[in-house]
């Protein structure tokens, strides 16, 4: 799973009242630049505080009880799960959320198109450098009780959640999707918070719910359904816990590629979960200097490229800008296989692989316009203007720059430039389209 960071293209705002608070609250939403994550600014206190979307800020004095928490200092946030969720569900991963109180507002039908439709009319950007994903590659599990959370590798993010309540007419629910920003808009934006009547006035009493109503909530007692209207799912009640489930998740701080499946569990437990995932991404984050400088190093490009030895002809991407530009490295060593016949005795890179290397480098930024890139081919249908100026000898390092020039559909026109330090060695004009494999 590759792809690029991304984010908004613009500014907007919401407002609305906490779910728990019940205070009156506006949202900020502003673009932030690749690897700075997802922030909080609390912009109503005398000096704004900034608090990271990481697991590492979740309350430790605030019991999670039905909502995730958020501290720095003396700063709290409550009830952060559903824009988080929205925003880890769109694939936003740079987002500045200056918040005017402690708690984000809940949408007054309970539907998180109140965060996703203005999500998607800002517009989310891809941002040129290479997003750093948690890979799932052994099961992990994390069990207490009777709950369980496991993480077993798949080859996207997919979510499952298990309910299971006394209370006959929610029951036992499962649900199970690979989470695009698609399917989560479709599947689970629309499910509504639920709980027992019984827990309402326990709620009440712990001063929480107080912007809670049979428009966002929806209420269970021992007949049925306490709200007018039917369920937007069969399985709604399972749906919105998988949400609040996506929105822990995103503490991580980073897109997860696994299987997690929950039985049971909440927010507290989520937590407890997230915990182990931060644990195994610093430990497989160590190698990310190439990374954090916008860079895709050649574990990134065998992902992306189905080119192998002896024909993968890039070794970095030191720039990528979305659908504009991209710069590329090829080492050129002596030990290149195509050395040995071409010429002996006086090795000179032949100028078809000059070529060829300008254009994977160009293969790389066109299959970054696709989503699920290792899906499609590159296929090169012409090369004009081919100019070779100077030979490439073993020890050379070769710097490939190219523009897009333009883009429609799939089909593609680039003009490409090969230097060896500062002197320019070849040029071309190559046209391409982005096939399916």
């Amino acid at each position: 799973m590759v792809r690029q960071q991304k984010t908004i293209a613009r500014e907007f705002s919401l407002t609305g009242r906490g779910l728990h608070t019940g205070g009156e609250v506006t949202l900020r939403f502003k673009p932030a630049p690749p690897h700075s994550g997802v922030k909080f600014v609390r912009t109503d206190l005398v000096e704004p505080v900034e608090i990271p979307a990481v697991v590492s800020s979740v309350a430790a004095d605030k019991p999670a009880y039905r909502n995730t928490s958020l501290q720095r200092g003396e700063a709290f946030i409550y009830t952060v799960e559903h824009v988080l969720a929205s925003c880890y569900g769109l694939q936003i991963d740079n987002l500045v959320i200056e918040i005017s109180s402690n708690e984000p507002p809940e949408p007054e039908d309970g539907c998180y198109e109140f965060f996703v439709r203005p999500l998607r009319e800002a517009g989310v950007v891809h941002q040129g450098a290479p997003c750093r994903v948690l890979e799932i590659d052994r099961p992990i599990a994390y069990r207490e009780g009777d709950i369980e959370i496991t993480a077993v590798p798949a080859e996207t993010f997919r979510a499952s959640f298990t309910i299971v309540y006394e209370n006959r007419h929610i029951g036992t629910q499962y649900v199970s999707l690979d989470v695009t920003p698609e399917v989560f808009e479709k599947e689970l934006a629309p499910a509504r918070t639920f709980i027992l009547k019984e827990e309402v006035e326990s709620l009440r009493r712990m001063g929480l719910a107080k912007g809670g109503t049979l428009n966002n909530t929806i209420v269970f007692d021992e007949n049925g359904i306490v709200n007018k209207g039917p369920m937007r799912f069969r399985d709604e009640c399972v749906r919105h816990k998988l949400l609040d489930l996506i929105g822990d998740l995103s503490l991580v701080g980073t897109p997860i590629q696994g299987h997690i499946h929950a039985v049971r569990s909440g927010h507290r437990t989520n937590i407890e979960f997230v915990k182990a995932l931060w644990r195994l991404k610093e430990k497989k984050m160590r190698d990310k200097a190439g990374i954090e400088k916008g860079q895709w190093d050649i574990n990134l490009i065998q992902k992306i490229m189905p080119h192998r030895y002896p024909f993968l002809l890039v070794d970095r991407i030191l720039e990528l800008e979305d659908r504009k530009r991209v710069v590329g490295i090829k080492n050129v060593t002596i030990n290149e296989p195509f050395f040995v016949g071409h010429f002996p005795g006086h090795p000179i890179m032949p100028a078809v692989l000059i070529i060829e290397a300008m254009a994977q480098v160009g293969g790389v930024m066109l299959l970054n316009t696709v989503d699920n890139p290792d899906n499609y081919l590159v296929y090169f249908t012409r090369i004009d203007k081919a100019r070779f100026r100077k030979p490439v000898l073993p020890g050379d390092q070769l710097r490939f720059e190219l523009e897009l020039l333009a883009l429609k559909m799939r089909v593609c026109k680039m003009q490409g430039y090969a230097y060896v330090g500062n002197d320019l060695v070849a040029e071309a004009e190559l046209l391409a389209k982005i096939v399916d494999r």
